[in-house]
């Protein structure tokens, strides 16, 4: 499945009947199970509903690195963002490719 990051921003938590998604580098997870951190009040809240590919890499949670821009990166932030995804991986289910 395919989905636009507009279809994304509906997947944040606000609405408790939906599933809370949270893509990084275009994969789009179901966090659902860690709403305790993606959900409201959580302390990665503002990653749910969005590409948080750049805001994982540089370890922030500044509104302007919640982006899937990877430009500007350096090799060592792009590491971390790699071990993010295999935590993700790991920990979550893959349920859509972000598509822009």
């Amino acid at each position: 499945m395919e989905i636009t990051t507009q279809q994304l921003s509906a997947y944040n938590g606000a609405d408790p009947s939906k599933p809370i998604y949270v893509a990084v580098k275009g994969r789009v997870f179901d966090v659902t199970t860690g709403k305790s951190f993606y959900g409201p009040g959580g302390a990665y809240a503002m990653f749910a509903g969005r590409d948080a590919s750049r805001a994982l890499a540089k370890m922030s949670k500044n509104e302007e690195d919640i982006t899937s821009s990877l430009d500007g990166l350096t090799e060592k932030e792009i590491g971390v963002l790699n071990d993010w995804e295999t935590k993700f991986v790991a920990k979550y289910p893959v349920v859509a490719t972000l598509v822009n």
